[in-house]
């Protein structure tokens, strides 16, 4: 039984022109003033409608019809001077349409770089596609249409309003014949309107989907050809091309729709008032009055008529869809699963068993022990769907301050473990977790800081430059800071921390200085050098790496020298999918691959430490950072002369242990490198 009562209201529904229209109530409210001297020019405009008409038929009726020649010509100079006034209200209208439009355009502008902005800290997507061609091609298109839009309203506005001001003088039987077909023309162009602008929405989605594709291509043409995944880009480009091509054809049709309106408004009009002149004239219609009207349908109305549909139907349709992408909230960032799915996904932090790293049995202590910063497990990363995984299934701990050193040939995945275990590259398998919960992007700043070998340095003093990921650093925190890592030579040629940093004038070893005392004075809780020391001498590069370790949070070093590895208490030893995990001791009775690389490289470890020394002795190690020296290798040597100088000649020091740069020729990486941030 259906209960008695009033029906409860069903609410609307929210469309886009709603949506626009509620954030344009206050951007106009504001500019109240604006839009008032704007109406006052357009009066002018409403006077030159009203005397163009009016003075042709007072022209004739009063003048030449009447037999009074001087009369007839006199309101024809009224109805041509009035003309006049109307170029002097195009400047004023033009003058007061900038405050009107470049607001508009400063908003938008704004809105998406504070949505890109906090999209790029709060959450993953392609965000720099869409907010780039807002800041760009969408704001043009939101910044003309606003501007056309205006003008065409206003023009309609007042010349409708003189034309149906005159017709009323001249005889308000008119506006039976006139009225009519106008109001059957404006109902069938508005009911064109919802379809035109959800077109119009699924062009421009079509649009950015392909610009997105393109950027992504241009990006990628290296590994697509080393994937060997040629056919199903090209199926992908096509399909999307197709769809940009099929939003354009509907849209186009959509449009024809609209001629049929015009035709009604613009055309019928006139028609129809000569085919009732003879009834009109017979009921005291003047002749003079009927050419008048059709002056005003013909000069005024017509064309504004036909003028506003034509801004309405296209740009003003464009308009409301861009404006609708621009008031679109950015979407939160994603909750964390339910804990049952972090459980399905993710094994017990504290009893994980995976190839890399032996597990025991939990013990009580072991339960009790802190959440490790970073977990992966069983994680496969490839750069393609047919491309060799790069990582294999891969399980790795890394507790809350260990000292991780990743060490393997050129290309064996080092950079791209690296991106992984940041959270830059997602991986194709498994899961990667941070401190016992999943990777967000909305914690990576809170987390950790990933140092590339191509360092960071912008323009500005040093102080900012050390203070980039931590800006409420104090002096005598950055101080301690540039005394650890051993920026004290370069602090010293540049005379103080307010002294501006010119990139380009800095070596790449003092880049990297830099950037290792931005990352020391964030003391992140997990720190990740990709070959971050990579142009440092090994004194400078010991130090370095010893100040890092000892901060609180765990250190992961791919090591550009296997004494980086020494020092460290775990080495991951990687070649491609195989990976082998353990203390330097272990893995020269186990990895057949690590006595291979720690006997090339053992002349550069006598060289560094002197000869004879044991491969934990960091006291040693200690002391030749303490070296004098800026620490920094030469930039005019190249890498086999590098490479001669450490005792690796025939190898050369990227191909023993490996590099970035040299991962990323071979097709691994397929993006640039990642932020240090």
């Amino acid at each position: 039984m259906k209960a008695n009562g009033p029906t409860a209201p069903r609410p609307r529904r929210d469309t886009a022109l709603r949506r626009v229209a509620r954030e344009a109530r206050p951007f106009l409210r504001a500019r109240t003033g604006v839009v008032l001297r704007l109406a006052g020019w357009s009066l002018l405009e409403f006077a030159q409608t009203f005397l163009s008409g009016y003075g042709v038929a007072r022209a004739l009726d009063d003048g030449f019809l009447a037999g009074r020649p001087a009369t007839g010509l006199l309101w024809l100079a009224v109805a041509a001077v009035a003309v006049l006034p109307s170029v002097l209200a195009a400047r004023g209208v033009f003058g007061r349409l900038a405050d009107l439009v470049e607001p508009l355009r400063d908003g938008l502008v704004r809105r998406a770089v504070s949505r890109a902005l906090g999209g790029a800290l709060g959450r993953s997507g392609d965000v720099s596609t869409r907010s780039l061609s807002q800041v760009t091609h969408q704001s043009e298109i939101a910044r003309d249409g606003w501007a056309g839009l205006v003008l065409t309203l206003r023009s309609f506005a007042f010349t409708a309003a003189g034309a149906v001001t005159g017709l009323l003088a001249l005889a308000p039987a008119l506006l039976l014949i006139v009225l009519p077909p106008l109001a059957v023309g404006a109902a069938l162009f508005l009911a064109t309107l919802p379809p035109m602008a959800a077109r119009q929405r699924a062009y421009l989605a079509a649009d950015e989907a392909y610009a997105a594709h393109a950027g992504e291509l241009a990006a990628s043409v290296r590994d697509i050809a080393a994937a060997g995944t040629a056919g199903r880009t090209v199926a992908e480009s096509e399909a999307l091309a197709g769809a940009q091509l099929a939003a354009s054809r509907s849209l186009a049709r959509w449009s024809a729709v609209r001629v049929l309106a015009l035709a009604v408004c613009g055309r019928f009009p006139p028609l129809l008032l000569l085919l009732a002149a003879p009834w009109l004239l017979r009921n005291g219609l003047t002749p003079g009055a009927l050419v008048g009207a059709l002056t005003y349908l013909i000069q005024a109305l017509a064309p504004a008529v036909q003028a506003l549909m034509t801004m309405l139907g296209t740009a003003g349709g464009r308009l409301v869809v861009v404006l609708d992408r621009f008031t679109d909230a950015p979407p939160p960032p994603d909750d964390d699963p339910p804990q049952a799915v972090r459980d399905k996904a993710l094994p017990p932090a504290d009893g994980t068993t995976h190839p890399a790293v032996p597990a025991s049995a939990p013990s009580s202590s072991a339960r009790r022990a802190p959440a490790p910063v970073a977990e992966l497990h069983e994680v496969t990363f490839a750069y393609g769907p047919r491309a060799q995984p790069v990582l294999d299934r891969l399980s790795l701990t890394i507790a809350p301050g260990e000292h991780l050193a990743v060490v393997g040939p050129s290309g064996s995945g080092k950079s791209t473990l690296a991106a992984v275990l940041a959270g830059v590259e997602p991986p194709t398998g498994g899961a990667v977790r941070w401190r016992g919960r999943p990777v967000r992007a909305a914690d990576a700043t809170s987390v950790r800081v990933l140092l590339p070998q191509h360092a960071y340095v912008f323009s500005g003093s040093l102080r900012d430059n050390l203070r980039y990921l931590r800006p409420d650093a104090r002096d005598r925190e950055i101080a301690d800071a540039a005394e650890a890592i051993g920026l004290e030579p370069l602090l010293s040629r540049l005379g103080s921390l307010d002294a501006d940093v010119v990139p380009d004038r800095l070596s790449q070893g003092e880049r990297q200085l830099v950037a290792l005392g931005r990352a020391y004075l964030a003391a992140p809780p997990l720190l990740i050098l990709d070959e971050a020391t990579s142009r440092l001498d090994p004194a400078a590069e010991t130090r370095a790496e010893l100040a890092c370790a000892a901060l609180p949070g765990a250190l992961v070093v791919v090591a550009h020298r296997l004494s980086s590895a020494r020092r460290a208490g775990r080495t991951l030893v990687m070649d491609g999918p195989r990976t082998r995990c353990g203390t330097p001791a272990e893995l020269l009775r186990s990895s057949a691959l690590y006595r291979d690389l720690a006997g090339l490289w053992e002349p550069e470890d006598a060289d560094a430490r002197g000869g004879g020394l044991e491969p934990d002795a960091r006291d040693a190690d200690a002391r030749d950072a303490d070296a004098p020296g800026d620490g920094l290798v030469p930039e005019a040597q190249d890498a086999a002369a590098v490479a001669g100088r450490l005792g690796t000649v025939g190898t050369g020091q990227d191909a023993s242990i490996g590099s970035g740069d040299e991962e990323r020729e071979r097709g691994v990486r397929s993006s640039p490198p990642p932020s240090p941030v």
